[in-house]
């Protein structure tokens, strides 16, 4: 039996889901939600197989880190999308591993729920290769950050908003940069601060900072 969660912001669209899935064999519904926020904290205590998320949604970013930082992470299959490569790369990066676009029949929608909660990644092979190099330009990016260095200025901001609860989104709009910016600057300060969840960061820095010790001192960007 593949349990789900349905997070659909119209309840009409929801409801709907939620009778078409129960009424198919090998499917329970085990709770839905109109927004990131109220899923992310019922998907904590029901820990469904997958969650259908509708894309397009302004507080995703809550519900995708949620999933992304459990031991055993919950798949989330993005739901009513159009089929191009900006859309599907938008999901990706909020930690989708399939969708279903806006032209997808229930026989679709189904299997893909289905491969989603066996751990298989679903796309087109033209999809796979956006994705591929997508991730290739991200790493050439990225630089390798030793534990214990020195925290910069924007760091210690967007750890300090980290603090507050505040998604990726949410963080980039109060700091007005970029969203892709911010998961740059919030891996940085996971590492530099060898912690793991994003709610410890804000705690370390203020131990750090009140003990006087570690990666405090910082260049002024």
């Amino acid at each position: 039996m593949t349990r789900v969660f349905i997070v659909v912001g119209i309840r009409l669209y929801r409801e709907g889901l939620a009778q078409l899935l129960d009424g198919q064999d090998g499917f329970t519904v085990v709770g839905t939600a109109a927004t990131g926020r109220a899923a992310a904290t019922q998907i904590e205590q029901l820990t469904p197989d997958v969650a259908l998320v509708e894309m397009g949604l302004p507080d995703l970013d809550a519900i995708a880190e949620v999933l992304a930082a459990r031991s055993s992470p919950i798949p989330i299959v993005a739901m009513g999308i159009a089929d191009s490569d900006s859309e599907v790369l938008a999901c990706a990066e909020r930690g989708a591993t399939s969708y279903v676009t806006r032209e997808a029949s229930v026989e679709e929608l189904t299997g893909t729920i289905q491969r989603a909660a066996r751990g298989e990644v679903i796309c087109s092979p033209r999809t796979a290769g956006t994705l591929i190099r997508r991730v290739g330009a991200l790493a050439a990016q990225l630089k390798p950050v030793q534990a214990g260095t020195p925290l910069t200025r924007r760091e210690r901001e967007v750890a300090a908003l980290m603090g507050e609860d505040l998604s990726n989104k949410e963080i980039a709009a109060r700091l007005r940069i970029e969203v892709a910016t911010v998961k740059n600057h919030v891996h940085n300060v996971l590492d530099k601060l060898h912690v793991h969840r994003r709610t410890d960061a804000a705690r370390r820095l203020g131990q750090l900072t009140r003990s006087g010790t570690g990666p405090l001192d910082s260049d002024p960007a």
